[in-house]
């Protein structure tokens, strides 16, 4: 065999290589962007859910209850406030101010239950009422659910972020037009304890 063909098989042989690790890395980059994505509508369907439960549970304890109205109805109108705010499109993830704006909202909402929560807890003769146990645990479970979702769009999108951060996946990502996405961050206070007066 000639020099010239060996080179040439050579060639072929790298070529081939390098196309391959290509398409390897723009799939798994395209698989963890669509990981993304299945990760933050298991967010939304949280966020809905609460959405949705709350109102049906604040009717059913009101036909019960007789205690501190402000608190539910800071719940429920931190809830009106969220109105269009549930869902945000695929562009709004790599988007910091849009992804702070969501954050914010449920972050009202989310307040507003942790203080009708420790209400719930300091009030003892709401503890012993079947309706406000029962809004508790709903309200403890949605919470949790979205704790958890949240816990796991953050490790979807630190997968994606370090793939089209890192070589050669920088290049690839460049080249499909995918971009680092941004994850949840804490609530400014979170790391103090919620305080409750009566």
């Amino acid at each position: 065999m000639s020099t010239g063909k060996i080179i040439l098989i050579v060639i072929v042989l790298f070529a081939f290589m390098c196309g391959g690790a290509f398409i390897g890395q723009f799939n798994e980059i395209r698989t963890l962007e669509n990981g993304v994505q299945v990760s933050w509508a298991n967010v939304e369907n949280q966020y809905q859910r609460r959405y949705d439960l709350i109102p049906n549970i604040v009717e059913t304890v009101k036909g019960e209850a007789n205690f501190e109205k402000s608190t539910l109805t800071e719940v429920i109108e931190a809830r009106s406030k969220m109105g269009g705010v549930i869902k945000m499109d695929d562009k709004m993830l790599g988007d910091e101010r849009a992804m702070k704006r969501f954050q914010e909202a449920q972050n009202s909402l989310g307040g507003a239950l942790q203080r009708l929560m420790m209400v719930t807890e300091n009030y003892p003769n709401l503890k012993a009422n079947a309706a406000f146990r029962d809004l508790r645990v709903q309200l403890e479970g949605c919470e949790n659910r979205i704790a958890e979702s949240r816990r796991q769009f953050n490790t979807a999108v630190g997968q994606l972020n370090n793939k089209v951060r890192t070589f050669p996946g920088v290049f690839v990502a460049g080249f499909a037009g995918v971009t680092p996405k941004v994850p949840f961050a804490a609530a400014d206070g979170a790391n103090v304890a919620p305080t409750v007066k009566f």
